[in-house]
Order: structure tokens, then C-alpha cells, then sequence
């Protein structure tokens, strides 16, 4: 064993490689994918023996894989965000109905805020609905252990089992004792055997439900009553204490400050001490930010010299089937329970109905009664305030202010912008010339250029979910048939849900114009391999997927190619795609800029610069400045545009788009040497050079197996999900 810092995402996948998982796959997706990007290193470095580890071409994709390997009896891993969980859906459904043989655990990580996502959803109620057990972390140790016990759960009842933790515990970092080599579990002598229960007929489906809901039960006495499952769902009691150390109920009433009116009075217990009337219920991460709250609480009291009223507190980190047992024993004799969470009130619903079913007399407290946040996340001075004013001590002697969170003064707002160079800034501004104000609808998707709607490119109209900006031009094209209807995507999502929307629309003959931003790399989530790069976790150099040949293959009659690079020629192929009657397609192909060498960056000619600020106003690249105090023969008074050396890689877009020649090349490299940028992918994407090589050129030309492996992109998803 040898003790190492990890992040959460990375001790997760040491945990599964010593569970002895055998197949993993998923989709790329922020806060989930260093998982897989760590199980794709430690195999690529021989310490991880026998396991298939893939990026797959969508969610649905790897899990039905992975149905299959579990199967013949295989320990199978699956990966993805919450938003990921929905393109699995009809897969996941009927897989609890069929059941697994080899332990099958979903990861899928949530992400409040949301900080990178479309939503808010909350895998718990995905769960509930599913009828999947769901184990929901505090910390990356308890999600370390919760990883391991996982496939022991889903191998004892035949069930998948969703690890669920959120964007916190994916990405905070602490150290964990983990196996310097790992073997994968055989897959059992006899594999995958012929029986009747692996094929769904409705008559199977009938008996299964009714299984499912005897498992369900079986498992919340697991949770409560078994120690392997029981240690996720702690409890302990405090409060009481002085800060002389004393029971509450010995301390003499001048030094003891008053228990307020609102908390209720404690009742005795055997020993004469007080009893808990109070109870907080927290699950996830919010279980650690409350401990702290909890712990900052009874600083404040020892150092004031007043009582802390005694409370219970209980973490669910089995939050379904929800341990009814054992939270039995939370509630006894409580008058009242906070319950603390992040999304949904999942916990505060299960507590609710478990109050209505023992005719129990708490009430409950939390996001339904606005005693909690409603949306977001949870944090540790939140929890202070709101535990505070729940356990009576925001008055009575304490000044409120006291236990309010203070608030820092608000940050500079800092909207997010494609990156310096980025090629989907001369694909959006092409296609904006090219319509040269015409009426049109332009339909986004999921990715890094989801922000070509930020101003000044306003070019992005809608954005629903991966693939839908395919399929929405569609139906704007039927009841708008007077506007021009263009659709995005990038060269990821193409794959992962854009080739249904393209079928439809070349099937149905609807007067589309798809514009495939083609960087080489699942660039918003830390620049991943997809199909079309040719790259595999395994090591493998496939030849690329023709983006073009599939195009061609399914039946689109006009596909262009152009360099978004060049606005000229963009333009051009812009304006004949959208002249054409029926689907047609233009492919930008330029490489992300974390794939490329960095060119000479360019700079401002003082003598020509007029002060027009086309440069910013036009394409809006962080690169470019402009300084008001800059004076020249040309601006006079007006101020003069400057270039960021450091931020510009040369793409020379706005060497293009100045009307005055004001701007060129300089004659000193973007990064001081003129090195190239590390890849960011555990495996890389093809190199530049190959991007833009001719889309029959061969597999050889794919970028080496053993270049180095990335750092973790934390970003949202450019083509995955987000």
C-alpha cells in the first residue's frame, strides 16, 4: 500500500480497481470523468491488471455494454453526470427488472450550483424512481469505502447500485493508503449462462417488480441493521455541555444562559441529564459542512459561557431505500428535526412520510418550510446560521448577529468566453456574415460553444440538452419555413446523440444547415478522445470515424468543408450551405488550442489604429484590450485596442476583421518558446497536423499512445455532458 494524495474522482477509481473491477465506461462529463481517466492511467502504467477501461460513444452505449459483461458475471463500472443518467435511462430501467450477476455500480456525480450543467437534477429521485439503491457520500472516505461495499451490495441482491457524490467530494483532495497493484476479478468459470430471466418479456417484468420491492426492503434492513451498511448512516448526540463542562441542568443559573423560549424544554433522562428534543438530518456533503457548523456552534457557546440545547444528529448516506430503522431510533423522542441536503428534499419527503406512517409527533424543518436553501449548494456558514437559529441561539443573551454568515463584498462579475483563439469564434462569426442579417434561427448545443451566444457573436438562439439543436432546427423549419434554420454541434456530441436528429432531418427533407464544429477533442470537460479522433483509452490507434462519410453515408447531398480560420472562405461556404434546398452540412476543422502549437501572436500598429474597437465589438477575444488612455496619429483622443502577448496563440481573426490593417503578426512566439501545449486527455487526440489532414488519411497518423497524461479539465462538457 502506499499513501497517496488523491482527488475524490481518483480514489473512487482506486477503489473500484480494488474491488476488482473488470470493465469500465462512460461518458465524459464534469464534475464525474477523472474516474475513468485514472483507471485509464493506471492500466496504461501496468499497475492495474485485467481491467477494459473506454470512453464509450454515449451514456446508453456503455451501459448496455456493461449489462453485458455483468452478465457473464464480470465486475462492471459505469460513469457519467447526472444529466448523463438520462440518455442511460431506458437501459438502467429494465437492467433492475432483468437484474446483474457481476456486481454492477453506477457513479454519478452530481452537480449543485449547478456550476457545469444545464440542471439541478438529483440522482437520489432518479434512484427512487429507477428503484435502485443509491449510497450518497459526506466525504471522498466515505465514498472511498461506500465504492468497495458497493459491489458487495450489488452482487448480493442482483441490483445495480448508484454511488452518488456531488461536485465537492469529486474534486476536494485528501490522502488515501491505496494498493500499489491491482488484479481485476476473474469472470466466473462458467460466464455468462442461457437462462429465460435475461430476455424481458412483460410476464418476467410483472414477477421482477415484484422482487424489486422485496430486495428494496430487504436492503433498508441491511442499512440500518448490517455494520457494513449501518456505518454510512452515523449518529450521535450533543449540546448540553457548558463551557465549564458541566450538564446544563448542574450549572449554577448565573453562569448558565438561558435555554430560549422556542427550543423545548429537555427532558430528563435516567442519569438526570438532558434528553434531545432537537435532531438534524443531513445527507451528502452537507453532513460535513453541518459536523462544522455544528463544531464552530460549540466554540462560539464555550467561549461565551452559554448552553448549547442538546440535539441529535444523523447523516443518511443510504438516503434510499431509506433506512427506516434506524432512523427509528434517531426520531425517538424528538419534537423537531432540520434536515440539511443538497438538491432535492429527498430526505425531508422520506422523513415526512415516515412521520405520517408511525403517527410520530416531530415536525420537520428544512427546504419545504424554508428553513433551507432550496436550490445550490449547501456551505459551512449557511449551515452555521440556519443550525444556529434552529437550536434557539440567534437570541436570548446571544446577539443574532452573531450567528448570521457574514457575506463577502460581491466579486467582479466574470462571465465565461471561448478561449483566446478558440476556432468556434471564426465558425460563429462566419456564419452571422454569412446570413448578413437574413431572418434565421441558430440552435445550439452542449459544449464549449454553447457561449457563442455571449455578445458580440449572438449567435447562439436556443440550447436544450446534447443533440437537440439537430432536431429543433427541424421543427423551426416547419413552422418557420420563411427563416433560414442553422444547427451546431461539436465533433463529440456528433457522435454521441447527433446522428438520430441527422437521419430525421435528411429522411423528412427538412431545410436544415448543420455547421460541425470539428476541434479534435472533447475539449469542456478536459479534452477527452472521441470517434473521430481515432484514440482509445486502451492504447489502441483506430483509423478515425469520417464525420463526413457518415454524413455522406446516411444521405446528405452537400457536405462543405471550410477553415473557420479563414473568414473568407468561411463565409463563402457558409452562404452556399444555406442556399441549398434540404439538409446540408459545412464541417469547420480547426484543433482545439490545447492541441496546437501556439503561432507568433500579433500587435497593434499605434500609427494605424483608429480607436474603432471592430476588433472587440466584431469577435470579442479575452486577448484583445483596449486602453483608453492610448493616444496615436489616427485615434487622437479616442484610446487605442492592445494585444495580451500571453493570452494571443496567433489565430489572426482579427487581423482579418480590422478594417485599418492595424493589426499583424509580430515576430516572437505566444508562449516565449514556441512550445507546444500539453494535451489534456489521459490519451491524446490526434495531433494538429492530423485534424486537418484529408479525412482519408491513415490510422498511423493518430497521435502516440504513451504521450503524457493530462491534467484534470474542469469544465463542463465540449460535446459531453455537462
Amino acid at each position: 500500500m502506499t499513501k497517496k494524495l488523491l482527488m475524490g474522482n481518483e480514489a473512487f477509481a482506486h477503489a473500484a480497481l480494488e474491488a476488482g473491477v473488470r470493465v469500465v465506461a462512460g461518458y465524459p462529463g464534469t464534475p464525474s470523468s477523472e474516474l475513468i481517466e485514472t483507471i485509464a492511467a493506471e492500466h496504461a502504467a501496468g499497475r492495474a491488471q485485467g481491467v477494459h477501461v473506454e470512453w464509450s460513444t454515449n451514456e446508453k452505449a456503455a451501459l448496455e455494454l456493461l449489462a453485458g459483461a455483468a452478465y457473464c458475471g464480470a465486475r462492471v463500472l459505469f460513469t457519467c453526470k447526472q444529466v448523463g443518467l438520462n440518455v442511460a435511462s431506458d437501459a438502467l430501467m429494465s437492467l433492475n427488472y432483468v437484474g446483474v450477476k457481476g456486481g454492477t455500480v453506477l457513479f454519478v456525480a452530481d452537480d449543485p450550483g449547478p456550476i457545469s450543467s444545464q440542471t439541478e437534477q438529483d440522482t437520489r429521485r432518479f434512484a427512487a424512481f429507477a428503484k435502485v439503491p443509491v449510497l450518497d457520500p459526506a466525504t471522498p472516505e466515505q465514498g472511498f469505502a461506500m465504492m468497495k461495499a458497493a459491489f458487495d451490495l450489488s452482487e448480493r441482491y442482483h441490483t445495480p447500485v448508484i454511488v452518488r457524490p456531488t461536485t465537492r467530494i469529486d474534486h476536494a483532495s485528501t490522502f488515501f493508503d491505496v494498493a500499489d497493484e491491482t488484479e481485476a476479478r476473474p469472470v466466473p468459470e462458467e460466464g455468462f449462462e442461457r437462462d429465460s430471466r435475461w430476455v424481458i418479456f412483460p410476464k418476467r417484468a410483472f414477477e421482477a417488480h415484484g422482487e424489486i420491492h422485496e430486495r428494496l426492503r430487504a436492503m433498508a434492513h441491511d442499512f440500518s441493521a448490517d455494520p457494513t451498511f449501518a456505518q454510512f448512516n452515523p449518529q450521535f448526540e450533543g449540546g448540553v455541555l457548558t463551557a465549564k463542562g458541566q450538564p446544563a441542568d448542574k450549572v449554577p443559573a448565573a453562569a448558565a444562559a438561558p435555554i430560549p423560549a422556542q427550543a423545548p424544554t429537555p427532558v430528563q433522562d435516567s442519569a438526570g441529564l438532558p434528553r434531545p428534543r432537537l435532531g438534524i438530518m443531513t445527507g451528502g456533503v452537507s453532513a460535513a459542512y453541518a459536523r462544522e457548523a455544528l463544531r464552530m456552534v460549540e466554540e462560539r457557546a464555550e467561549a461565551e459561557g452559554f448552553v448549547v440545547p442538546p440535539y441529535r444528529f444523523m447523516q443518511v448516506g443510504t438516503p434510499y431505500p431509506f433506512p427506516e430503522e434506524a432512523v427509528e431510533r434517531f426520531v425517538e423522542g424528538l419534537d423537531q428535526v432540520l434536515v440539511l441536503e443538497e438538491l432535492d428534499h429527498v430526505l425531508e419527503d422520506a422523513l415526512l412520510a415516515f412521520a405520517g406512517k408511525t403517527h410520530a409527533p416531530f415536525d420537520v424543518r428544512g427546504k419545504l418550510t424554508s428553513d433551507a436553501r432550496d436550490r445550490g449548494e449547501n456551505d459551512v456558514d449557511d449551515c452555521f446560521a440556519r443550525i444556529s437559529r434552529f437550536l434557539g441561539l440567534s437570541c436570548a443573551g446571544v446577539p443574532h448577529a452573531a450567528y448570521e454568515a457574514t457575506e463577502d463584498a460581491p466579486l467582479p462579475a466574470r462571465p465565461p468566453v471561448l478561449c483566446a483563439g478558440c476556432p468556434h469564434r471564426g465558425s460563429f462569426y462566419a456564419v452571422k456574415r454569412a446570413l448578413a442579417g437574413r431572418p434565421a434561427v441558430l440552435c445550439g448545443d452542449i459544449g464549449c460553444y454553447t457561449l457563442g451566444n455571449a455578445k458580440p457573436l449572438d449567435a447562439v438562439d436556443t440550447c436544450l440538452c446534447m443533440g437537440a439543436g439537430i432536431t429543433m432546427a427541424q421543427g423551426f423549419a416547419v413552422a418557420e419555413p420563411q427563416k433560414k434554420h442553422v444547427a451546431f454541434v461539436g465533433d463529440s456530441t456528433f457522435f454521441a446523440s447527433g446522428l438520430t436528429g441527422i437521419v430525421n432531418a435528411v429522411y423528412n427533407d427538412h431545410d436544415i444547415t448543420l455547421i460541425v464544429l470539428d476541434n479534435a477533442t472533447t475539449a469542456m470537460t478536459g479534452s477527452q478522445p472521441h470517434p473521430g479522433t481515432g484514440v482509445t483509452l486502451m492504447g489502441a490507434k483506430k483509423p478515425p470515424v469520417s464525420i463526413e462519410r457518415v454524413l455522406r453515408a446516411v444521405g446528405l447531398s452537400l457536405v462543405m468543408h471550410a477553415n473557420p480560420l479563414d473568414i473568407e472562405e468561411s463565409v463563402a461556404t457558409v452562404q452556399e450551405a444555406i442556399e441549398y434546398e434540404g439538409p446540408s452540412a459545412v464541417l469547420f476543422k480547426s484543433p482545439c488550442i490545447q492541441l496546437k502549437r501556439p503561432d507568433f501572436p500579433v500587435q497593434v500598429d499605434a500609427s494605424r489604429c483608429t480607436g474603432c474597437k471592430k476588433c472587440i465589438t466584431e469577435i470579442g477575444c479575452p486577448g484583445i484590450g483596449f486602453d483608453m488612455d492610448a493616444r496615436g496619429p489616427k485615434s487622437g483622443s479616442r484610446g487605442q485596442a492592445f494585444v495580451e502577448a500571453s493570452l494571443c496563440n496567433g489565430c489572426r481573426l482579427c487581423v482579418q476583421v480590422c478594417p485599418f490593417g492595424a493589426i499583424s503578426a509580430s515576430a516572437e512566439p505566444a508562449c516565449g518558446d514556441g512550445t507546444a501545449t500539453d494535451a489534456r486527455a489521459v490519451v491524446p487526440a490526434p495531433a494538429p497536423e492530423d485534424v486537418l489532414a484529408p479525412e482519408d488519411a491513415p490510422a498511423a497518423a493518430i497521435a502516440p499512445a504513451d504521450a503524457p497524461a493530462a491534467p484534470d479539465g474542469s469544465r463542463s462538457e465540449g460535446g459531453s455532458h455537462a
